[in-house]
């Protein structure tokens, strides 16, 4: 059970860090030709950045939540 826990939070971690990653890269590649354009509201990129920082929350909650189980578990032993 412990080794199944490890593998669903290691793969937590590396979907928290993909998603980190992916939604700064989406707004540093955009951000300097939204503020040149001078639109008003949100853009499509802004909004997929969003997006993927709302991701990033989501999978880092699970792998906190795995880090409690694994800990309850651990305290039973």
């Amino acid at each position: 059970m412990n080794t199944f826990l490890s593998i669903l939070l290691i793969a937590a971690m590396i979907a928290t860090v993909v998603m980190l990653v992916r939604g700064l890269a989406i707004f540093l590649l955009n951000a300097s030709n939204e503020v040149r354009s001078g639109n008003q509201g949100p853009s499509a990129s802004a909004l997929k950045s969003n997006k993927m920082m709302q991701y990033r929350i989501f999978f880092q909650a699970i792998a906190i939540m795995i880090v409690v189980v694994i800990l309850i578990l651990a305290g039973k032993n």
